[in-house]
């Protein structure tokens, strides 16, 4: 048991489960061209079925290891839900089941150390975004209930209604087509119409959103503090115990000298 976990545990194995995830992710993506599959279509389903045959034997391994603490870890649950949602049994969503062999790809997030430093950060800044997401919605309820009312008359598509003018103002919040598309035409209409879309713009795409930015940037500079801190922490208890061995081999040889002194 203890062989098998240094296995699976090891980089090379991580490495190859990688690999294969790889090769898995690229596999499904090219079932997607029929040159592809009238070519080499046997091979790409023999490849998608050798990656989840591996899939499935890693995840026994570790359940074969680690037993109940499998599922103590986040990131081992993640991997279980994704390969299981592969092995269900194919029906009527046959069609479903296999678009979502995709999310195989997404183990990469669980395998590499980094992409799991910056979901853990993006978890750890939640209760900052929702924060600023509550601002943001509070922003476009504001602004969607005036533009309503300043611009539903002329331009009911875009203002009609409060839920269409917040898809117009998401749509001009990422800057998509927002002068040529609706601003311009606005402002024939309603030549002062440019001061409610600029000030709209400013607090949202260039302010507020920022501050998602800012909040993620904080969580990932605390996060690599704290593995920092870690580090530090279990290198200084290495060293303790380096010390405290050598002291103890220290105080051995003393003993061993004296002993052999006396002996002479």
């Amino acid at each position: 048991m203890h062989k098998l976990q240094s296995i699976i545990e090891s980089s090379r194995f991580q490495n190859f489960i990688i690999t294969v995830i790889v090769i898995n992710a690229i596999a499904i993506g090219l079932e997607t061209s029929r040159g592809a599959m009238e070519a080499i279509g046997g091979l790409l389903l023999f490849l998608d079925q050798a990656a989840l045959a591996i899939f499935v034997a890693e995840i026994l391994a570790k359940l074969l290891v680690y037993r109940l603490r499998f599922f103590r870890e986040g990131w081992n649950v993640f991997d279980f839900l994704i390969v299981g949602v592969t092995l269900a049994p194919v029906g009527e969503g046959a069609s479903v089941l296999r678009a979502l062999r995709i999310l195989r790809a997404l183990r990469l997030v669980s395998v590499v150390p980094s992409m799991r430093k910056v979901v853990n950060a993006l978890l750890k800044a939640i209760p900052g975004m929702m924060s600023v997401l509550a601002l943001l919605l509070l922003v476009f309820y504001v602004a969607a209930v005036m533009s309503t009312k300043l611009f539903g008359g002329a331009f009911p598509e875009w203002f009609g209604s409060v839920g269409a003018s917040f898809y117009t103002l998401f749509q001009v919040m990422t800057l998509e087509s927002w002068s040529m598309g609706i601003v311009r035409p606005v402002m024939e209409v309603y030549p002062q119409a440019w001061l409610f879309f600029i000030v709209f713009i400013l607090l949202t795409t260039f302010a507020v959103l920022n501050l998602f930015i800012a909040i993620v940037v904080d969580a990932m500079s605390v996060s690599g503090h704290a593995e920092q801190v870690e580090t530090r922490e279990l290198v200084d208890n290495e060293h303790r115990e380096v010390i405290t061995e050598i002291r103890r081999l220290n105080d051995e040889m003393a003993a061993l000298r004296r002993a052999l002194e006396r002996r002479d």
